[in-house]
C-alpha cells in the first residue's frame, strides 16, 4: 500500500477554499483543484448577494484537506459488493473496485482489488491497508469496474457505479453498505459493502513468570547467582534482547519476579517467532558464567495460559558434546502466561461507542453587533466567520461517529426572548425540550436564525454549559458501559468571567466520559486561558482538588486564520482518541464486542 504516500506528501493549502473564493458581476469563482466536477458548475451559477449558510457550510467542509500527523493505527477494508448488473446478456461481468482518496479536491487513486471472472456477487480477497487518523476528514471513493478479459485496463465506459465515504464512517459502523450510483448519480441495483477491522495483535501485552530448578551450580565456595535473558530473532537472524531478569543470589532454583511486556517486543507479533533464552550465572566482573540455554516461541508459552507450566531443558552445548550422560543444567520452567489486552480508540468505536457533540457559541456583546461587517458573528456576504469555520472544521470529523447526525447546540451570554433575560446555557433553536440540530449543517442554519432573535449581552460564563454537558455523561457514567462519549465545543471571543466556576466544573467533568474544547475566536487575549489547558501543568479547582484526567484543549483560532479549518480541527482533535481509552481504561471499562451491537445497527444507505 502506498496510502501514506498519496495522502500525506501534498503540500499544505496556502489558505482555506473559502479564502480563494472571488466574486465578479455576480457570480462565484474557485480554484477548480479544489473541487469536484457538481461543485465547479455550482459555483458559476448566479448568487445572491448574501450567501445561503448551506453554502457557507459547504464551502468551508470543502477546504478541509489533509496534513501530516502522527497514524492513530492501522485499518485493513475488505470489499464485496452485491446485485453487479449484466451489461449484456452473453456474459457476466468481471468486477474490479478501484479505490480512491481525495485529496485538496482531487481523487488519486490508491489501489484496486483483483478481478473476479463471471461474478454478480464477488468478495474480494484483497485487503487494503490504511492509515486512520482521527482528527482528519479521509474521504473515500469506490468505483466498480467490469474488465473484460480482453482489456484489463480500466475505461470509463467500464464503470458499473460508484460510492463516496469517509473512512470514518466504515469505522463507526465496522461494516458499512451503501447502494452505487450509475453515472449521472442514479441509484442502481447493485451495493457494495466495505468492511473495516483493525490491525491488532501488536498492541497487547503480556505477563510472564519464570522459575528454574536444579541449574548447575558455577561458583566454588556458594551456589550460582543466575539470571534469565530472552532475546527475539529477528528476520535477519539479528537477536534484540527483550528482557533480563533480576540475579536470584545463591540459588540453584530461582524464582524471578514477573514481568510484562508488549506482544510486539517479545516477537513482534509472529507467535511462532524464535526466541533464545539464556541462563546466565552472575559475577561482580562483569564476566558472567553460561550456564545453558533454550529456544521457545511465543506459540509454546501461550500454554501456560491454562495454569498449566511450560518447561525446557537448560542446556549447555559443550557439556553435550564433553560429557557423555549430559542430560541438562537445569530446567526452565514459565508457571504464568497472562495476555493483557490493551483497547485502542477504535476498538471503543467499533464496539459501538458513539461520540455526542455539543456544541456551545459565544453571544456576548464584545463580540460586536452582527449587523456591522466589523463584529464576529457577522455574516459575511463571501465566506464563513470564524465561528463558522471553528463549527464546521471540528464538526465535520465528529458527525462521523454519531449515527444519528443530531447535534445539540447551546449559547450563552444573550438576552433571549420573550423576556429577554440573560442565558448562559440556552438552546441556539429555541427548543429548550429538544436542542438538537440535524446535522452539522443544522446547527449553522440554527445559528444564522437565531442571531437577528437575541440581544448579545455579557459576562462570558461557561462553567453553566459544561455542567450542563456533564449532567449527560454523568448519566452514561452510571451504566458502566462503553457507550457514549461526549466532547462539548465552545466558542468564546474572550476570557471567561466564571473562571473559578469553570475550573470546579472541569474537575468534575474529568471523572466522567467527556472533553472540552475551547476555541478562542478574534484578538482578545487568551492567555489566561492556556491554564484551562493542563498540557503544562495540573488543572486544579479552588478548593485544589487536581483533575483527574486532562480533558481540556484551548486553541486561539488566530493562529490557524491563514490555513484550512482542517488544520485547526487537526489540533483540537488530536488528544481526543486518547482521551477516550485512558478514560475507559481507569473505570476498568472494555468495549463491547461487535457481536453484540452489530445487529441492531442500521448500516448506511
Amino acid at each position: 500500500m502506498f496510502v501514506k504516500l498519496l495522502s500525506r506528501g501534498v503540500p499544505l493549502i496556502p489558505s482555506s477554499a473559502v479564502e480563494e473564493t472571488t466574486f465578479t458581476g455576480g457570480v462565484c469563482h474557485r480554484s477548480a483543484a479544489y473541487l469536484c466536477p457538481h461543485q465547479i458548475q455550482s459555483c458559476t451559477q448566479s448568487v445572491t448577494r448574501i450567501l445561503k449558510m448551506s453554502d457557507i457550510y459547504e464551502s468551508a467542509a470543502n477546504s478541509l484537506g489533509l496534513f501530516n500527523s502522527p497514524c492513530l493505527t492501522k485499518v485493513e477494508l475488505r470489499i464485496a459488493c452485491k446485485g453487479i448488473s449484466d451489461r449484456d446478456a452473453l456474459s457476466k461481468p468481471d468486477p474490479c473496485v478501484v479505490i480512491k482518496m481525495q485529496s485538496h479536491g482531487q481523487w488519486l487513486e490508491v489501489d484496486r482489488t483483483e478481478v473476479i471472472r463471471s461474478c454478480i456477487n464477488p468478495t474480494f480477497s484483497k485487503v487494503f491497508t490504511l492509515d486512520f487518523y482521527f482528527e482528519e476528514v479521509q474521504r473515500l471513493r469506490y468505483e466498480l469496474y467490469d474488465i473484460s478479459s480482453s482489456n484489463n485496463g480500466i475505461r470509463e465506459v467500464d464503470c458499473l457505479g460508484a460510492m463516496e465515504c469517509t473512512l470514518g464512517q466504515i469505522i463507526s459502523q465496522r461494516k458499512f453498505t451503501k447502494a452505487l450510483l450509475k453515472q449521472g448519480n442514479t441509484v442502481g441495483k447493485s451495493s457494495i459493502m466495505i468492511t473495516a477491522e483493525e490491525l491488532t495483535g501488536n498492541n497487547d501485552y503480556v505477563e510472564l513468570s519464570f522459575s528454574a530448578r536444579k541449574l548447575d551450580d558455577k561458583d566454588f565456595f556458594s551456589k550460582s547467582d543466575p539470571f534469565l535473558e530472552i532475546y527475539r530473532v529477528n528476520d535477519d537472524n539479528t537477536q534484540q534482547l527483550v528482557h533480563r531478569t533480576e540475579t536470584i543470589m545463591n540459588n540453584l532454583n530461582p524464582v524471578w519476579k514477573t514481568f510484562k511486556t508488549s506482544i510486539n517486543s517479545l516477537c513482534s507479533g509472529d507467535h511462532e517467532r524464535i526466541l533464545k533464552c539464556t541462563v546466565w550465572d552472575w559475577d561482580s566482573n562483569g564476566k558472567h558464567d553460561f550456564i545453558g540455554e533454550f529456544q521457545a516461541t511465543f506459540k509454546e508459552m501461550r500454554s501456560a495460559m491454562d495454569g498449566k507450566q511450560v518447561q525446557w531443558e537448560c542446556l549447555n552445548p559443550k557439556y553435550k558434546v564433553k560429557k557423555k550422560n549430559y542430560k541438562n543444567s537445569g530446567i526452565v520452567i514459565l508457571n504464568q502466561c497472562k495476555i493483557i489486552k490493551m483497547h485502542s480508540f477504535l476498538d471503543y468505536i467499533m464496539g459501538g461507542c458513539q461520540i455526542q457533540f455539543t456544541v456551545a457559541i459565544d453571544f456576548t456583546a464584545s463580540n460586536g453587533d452582527p449587523k456591522n461587517s466589523c463584529s464576529l458573528h457577522y455574516i459575511h456576504p463571501y465566506q464563513p466567520n470564524e465561528y463558522l469555520k471553528a463549527l464546521v472544521a471540528v464538526g465535520e470529523i465528529c458527525q462521523d461517529y454519531d449515527s444519528d447526525k443530531m447535534f445539540p447546540a447551546f449559547g450563552f451570554g444573550a438576552r433571549i426572548p420573550p423576556d429577554f433575560k440573560v442565558s448562559h446555557d440556552f438552546a441556539v433553536n429555541f427548543n429548550e425540550d429538544n436542542p438538537e440540530c440535524a446535522g452539522i449543517q443544522g446547527v449553522v442554519e440554527a445559528y444564522q436564525n437565531c442571531l437577528p432573535k437575541i440581544q448579545l449581552y455579557g459576562p462570558t460564563n461557561i462553567a453553566p454549559i459544561i455542567q450542563k454537558v456533564a449532567n449527560f455523561a454523568s448519566e452514561e457514567m452510571h451504566t458502566k458501559e462503553a457507550m457514549q462519549y461526549f466532547i462539548v465545543l465552545i466558542l468564546t471571543d474572550g476570557v471567561i468571567t466564571d473562571m473559578a466556576d469553570t475550573r470546579e466544573a472541569i474537575v468534575h467533568a474529568s471523572h466522567l466520559p467527556m472533553s472540552v474544547i475551547i476555541v478562542g475566536v478574534g484578538s482578545a487575549d487568551f492567555t489566561d486561558m492556556e491554564m484551562l489547558d493542563g498540557d503544562d501543568g495540573i488543572l486544579r479547582s479552588p478548593k485544589g482538588e487536581p483533575v483527574l484526567r486532562d480533558i481540556v484543549q484551548f486553541v486561539p483560532f488566530r493562529n490557524f486564520k491563514h490555513a484550512s479549518p482542517a488544520a485547526l480541527a487537526k489540533s483540537v482533535l488530536a488528544e481526543v482518541p486518547n482521551q477516550v481509552v485512558d478514560y475507559y481504561n481507569s473505570k476498568g471499562i472494555k468495549p463491547k464486542c461487535p457481536s453484540e451491537y452489530e445487529s441492531s445497527r442500521t448500516f448506511g444507505h
